[in-house]
């Protein structure tokens, strides 16, 4: 039976589509996975609502107004927001709230929401909320006068355990034991990151995140950050894109640390130079530990001492330090496109649908040998909708 990527994704975010009222306020959005990940979250939305623009551009757009409505006041929206019901009593420990009265997490993920917009709704400019939740971010994550964005935790930067960050958090670091100690101690400071920071403890000035804050400025028509971003995390000797930090548990200089598919990730912006895109390209993106999976593209090089795909006793965590994601496939691919190799983008997404079509929407894949992992019915996976039938990503002023 031929496998069809847009009946089968059309058909999961309608599976896991989810509306009704809560708390005073109206929401319908698709849960990332119905059994693992009940709730809404942010980013994960957003690739929702720009795969949904393709059959339901209400429903995209009722998605990320579902984000605006759960905005605080002063423009925040969290990393979580627990539409229908609040959070047991055990993930209460292991997720960023400071109450189990509070609608959303005190945290952020990668703000990819104006930029979504752009793709989804129209001009994310026209909407009030967007610029009062771009204010809270600049007011509250832009430490310095460049106006890139600085991460408490590391589950803000959607990379969850990655290994990168053990250097940084040590025995605190996420997928570790002592991880909820790290919330906890964030939650006795507000999640505020200029009191965190000012107390010595790490912050991080994060390459994917600011590539998603980079977009979703330019989407407001607000000055670009690529300059900034290459200016404080581009390490031109080695080639790489390497994240800045304050107050980390075990310094350690970029070339020591371990080769993540985040370096990655500025490919998707627009105003990359072009000599910068070619050698991430040829460097890195053609290299063997990314170009030799069987599945790309892993978040750990393959031939990298950190990158494992093994199951361990604290469980999925362990699925950040090497399998595969499709939206990171997806950031790396509008790169491609944008530097004319659309044929080498066109592999990426020919070799993920085969996986696919046998594996289902995974959350993440094995890289080698291809096998699902993770939750499942995952929605962030129907972007292979699309790498197999492109788009042209919105023009940003």
């Amino acid at each position: 039976m031929t496998f069809d990527v847009a009946v089968a994704a059309r058909a999961l975010l309608e599976d896991n589509w989810r509306e009704g009222d809560y708390r005073g306020r109206h929401y319908a959005f698709s849960v990332p996975s119905p059994r693992s990940y009940p709730w809404q979250w942010y980013w994960d939305s957003c690739f929702h609502a720009i795969v949904r623009r393709r059959f339901d551009p209400a429903g995209a757009r009722a998605e990320l107004e579902t984000l605006l409505a759960a905005a605080d006041l002063d423009g925040f929206i969290g990393h979580t927001v627990l539409w229908g019901h609040p959070l047991d009593g055990q993930r209460a420990i292991r997720y960023n709230i400071a109450s189990r009265a509070d609608l959303m997490t005190r945290t952020i993920q990668p703000p990819l929401l104006a930029w979504a917009w752009a793709w989804a709704v129209g001009d994310p400019a026209r909407e009030p909320r967007i610029a009062a939740h771009h204010a809270w971010l600049r007011e509250h994550r832009a430490l310095e006068d460049d106006g890139l964005l600085w991460l408490i935790q590391p589950d803000e930067s959607g990379m969850d355990a990655s290994p990168k960050f053990d250097h940084v958090w040590g025995r605190l670091a996420q997928g570790l034991p002592l991880f909820p100690m790290l919330i906890a101690r964030n939650r006795r400071l507000g999640f505020d990151a200029r009191r965190i920071a000012a107390a010595g403890y790490p912050v991080v000035c994060e390459v994917l995140t600011n590539v998603g804050w980079s977009l979703s400025e330019q989407a407001l028509r607000r000055p670009s950050l690529t300059g900034a971003l290459i200016e404080r995390c581009w390490d031109a000797r080695r080639g790489r894109f390497a994240d800045d930090m304050r107050g980390a548990a075990r310094p350690t200089p970029p070339a020591d640390r371990p080769a993540t598919w985040d370096t990655l990730a500025p490919l998707a912006l627009p105003d990359l130079p072009d000599a910068i895109a070619q050698r991430l390209v040829d460097e890195v993106l053609r290299a063997p530990g990314f170009a030799a999976p069987a599945v790309p593209l892993p978040a750990v090089a393959l031939d990298d001492p950190a990158h494992s795909s093994r199951e361990t006793w604290w469980g999925r965590h362990r699925h950040w330090r090497g399998p595969s994601w499709i939206n990171s496939a997806w950031f790396v691919s509008l790169g491609l496109r944008r530097l004319g190799l659309d044929a080498e983008a066109d592999a990426i997404a020919a070799r993920l649908e085969a996986v696919v079509a046998r594996e289902g929407f995974r959350e993440y894949y094995e890289a080698r040998l291809g096998y699902g992992m993770g939750a499942h019915d995952f929605g962030w996976s129907t972007l292979l909708w699309e790498l197999v039938d492109p788009a042209a990503p919105p023009t940003l002023a």
